[in-house]
């Protein structure tokens, strides 16, 4: 965020159009969404104008939101931009591949909305600190 009073830009990554429809809903008074069915299409996205979090599906066709992450991590614009994925893995195996690539945290599906505002207050809050 260049100024206080701009909202934050969230960029929503998943298959799924109705849990984008949650996200919005959950997120779209308080914060910019941005909503992408795929990664990428997230990639593109962020290369245009990198947003201050990223709400990533790990589980997609074609690249899986690890692919993504990584993707993120090695572009200079998008590098060190806090990722939570959306999860309905409860794998830890799959949370810690998740952690070790530098995700801020989880939300796991289906999604609760208070959940979700939570998470993201904390990860941004904890970017601008």
């Amino acid at each position: 965020m260049s100024e206080r009073s701009e909202k934050a830009v969230v960029l929503a990554v998943d298959d799924t159009p109705e849990k984008l429809d949650v996200v919005k809903g959950a997120l779209g008074g308080d914060y910019v969404i941005k909503a992408a069915i795929n990664g990428m299409i997230a990639l593109k996205i962020a290369q245009k104008a990198p947003p201050d979090l990223v709400l990533l599906d790990i589980r997609m066709p074609g690249m899986d939101g690890f692919e993504v992450m990584s993707q993120f991590q090695t572009n200079e614009m998008t590098r060190g931009t806090p990722v939570i994925f959306l999860t309905g893995e409860s794998d830890s195996e799959v949370k810690q591949r998740a952690q070790d690539l530098g995700a801020v945290g989880f939300v796991t599906k289906p999604i609760d909305s208070d959940a979700l505002r939570q998470t993201v207050c904390t990860a941004l809050s904890a970017r601008n600190a």
